[in-house]
């Protein structure tokens, strides 16, 4: 029996979630849980800035989150952003904080990657039924609507709704009336109205919901009598009635023994959940535990286990939009070469230098989809803008830096938009791929020599077999151009 610790961070705009587990023969036990109600949302003012209140509160989770995950190894766990964290003007200097206190990268992903993370949490924590499920998801600042089948999801969307932010704008002052219940009904309906159609055309057989918002729902329609088992549409219904009785979200804590951090968004989150029931002809939904840490658990897996979703992310990319595969491969055979000779000296050791490079090789020439010229900039802009699942934000940042600067112009300040800490190695790989692609302009099936590459900091000398480049005059002139256009980023290259 072999067995391995790994982690799940959720930074949501509501709360932050914590998922420790260990692995046993393919298997996921969970070993800790932990759930704090840091309500991130809530800090956003009028022109999406984080207060600094908010980010002491997030700071402080995760100072004692942080004390759990600290000895556990980087390729173990992933810790994700989801709205709030996407919406935020000062986001990245927030997350410079919370990574120095957790002692880990962040990622913020995007609605969709967020969404398919749920619905692979959700179909892991539930018994499988045949045909389809509607899974629904209502956070802080977003709720996510996912059809899938098993363990695929087929469609999804991430709409900018949620507990906190409905909440916020219709519930801030306490008061719960018929006129601030219709404002959100109304609020919920327009954000709808784009996507009921294609969801009652696509169908299910039955529907899933997670996240706090609906688990305090049941808990309180359980309570009452009003449903026996998971959430019926007539429980919202008398739910709706007995908010109006209340009248006061002090009253409503009292009355179902709600935490405060709770009561505060349940209006909200109720709305959220009513409307998409009303919309969808929704008679019944079950509640799963699972959710977005339990999916992001189940998508690490898999990279442990090599069934890296991002792998087949970009065969899909490169089959859906008819990429030369064969040049890829020889671009990619000749990055992964020269990166294996230089990988100690340019601190490029960690297998995920390789997976990367491996992305730009297959996907360099995305952008001819549109025009050859300046294909690198097309190409740039479609890998920062697209859905890519399994990739972050910053991943695909940095996979669109890469594709944008593998050709042409170098300048020295074109990674300086990255981290800190990743724009150096961005740069070393981004030559590799230049070096790669030049080197197979050719397009032709004869391999290249034996070609070996050594480096020393800036400075590089290819070598090549005795005679080669005077046979081939046109690397030789593309050589020249490539050591000028290196020479502006800070880098000297050589051959013989």
């Amino acid at each position: 029996m072999t067995s391995e610790i790994v982690a799940a961070i959720d930074l949501g705009s509501n709360s932050f979630h914590m998922i420790v587990a260990r692995i046993v023969n393919d298997h996921v036990q969970v070993l800790d849980r932990l759930r704090e109600m840091v309500q991130l949302g809530a800090g956003l003012d009028e022109k999406n800035h984080l207060s600094e209140e908010s980010q002491r509160r997030a700071l402080d989770c995760l100072a004692r989150f942080g004390q759990r995950v600290r000895h556990i190894p980087p390729s173990q766990l992933r810790i994700v952003g989801t709205n709030t964290l996407r919406q935020a003007r000062n986001s990245a200097r927030f997350l410079v904080r919370a990574e120095e206190v957790l002692g880990h990268d962040v990622e913020i992903v995007s609605g969709q990657e967020e969404a398919r993370l749920i619905y692979l949490g959700v179909a892991h924590s539930v018994a499988d039924v045949p045909g389809r499920r509607l899974v629904v998801d209502i956070g802080g600042g977003s709720t996510e609507l996912i059809v899938g089948e098993k363990f695929e999801p087929l469609h999804l969307t991430s709409l900018k709704m949620g507990c906190v932010s409905l909440s916020r704008a219709c519930f801030d002052d306490g008061k719960i009336t018929e006129a601030r219940l219709r404002e959100a009904e109304l609020r919920v309906q327009l954000r709808l109205e784009p996507v009921c159609e294609e969801y009652l055309e696509l169908g299910w057989q039955v529907v899933t919901g997670a996240s706090g918002s609906i688990k305090a729902i049941q808990d309180v329609v359980t309570r009452e009598g009003w449903s026996q088992e998971g959430i019926t549409l007539e429980a919202l219904r008398r739910l709706r009635a007995a908010l109006l009785d209340a009248g006061q979200l002090a009253t409503v804590a009292s009355r179902w023994q709600l935490e405060p951090a709770r009561a505060k968004v349940f209006p909200g989150g109720f709305v959220v959940l009513h409307g998409l029931c009303e919309a969808l002809n929704v008679e019944k939904m079950e509640v799963s535990d699972g959710a977005l840490r339990e999916g992001v658990i189940y998508d690490l897996l898999g990279r442990i286990r090599h069934e890296d979703v991002r792998d087949r992310t970009i065969a899909a990319v490169i089959g859906r939009y008819g990429l030369d595969q064969a040049q890829a491969e020889r671009v990619n055979a000749t990055a992964q070469a020269l990166l294996v000779q230089v990988r100690d000296g340019w601190n490029l050791e960690a297998e995920e230098f390789a997976h990367v490079l491996e992305w730009a090789a297959r996907l360099h020439e995305i952008g001819m989809l549109l025009a050859y010229h300046h294909y690198h900039k097309h190409g740039a802009y479609i890998l920062q803008h697209a859905d890519l699942p399994g990739f972050s934000q910053s991943d695909q940042s940095l996979l669109a830096a890469l594709v944008q600067y593998h050709r042409r112009s170098f300048p020295a300040e074109a990674f300086s938009y990255l981290p800190r800490d990743v724009a150096p190695l961005a740069r070393r790989l981004c030559v590799l791929l230049r070096l790669a692609v030049m080197l197979n302009r050719a397009r032709t099936r004869q391999p290249l020599p034996a070609v070996a590459l050594s480096t020393n900091q800036q400075r590089m000398e290819l070598r090549f077999p005795d005679g080669w480049l005077d046979e081939h005059p046109l690397t030789r002139a593309d050589l020249e151009g490539e050591a000028r256009f290196l020479r502006k980023a800070g880098f000297r290259l050589e051959f013989a």
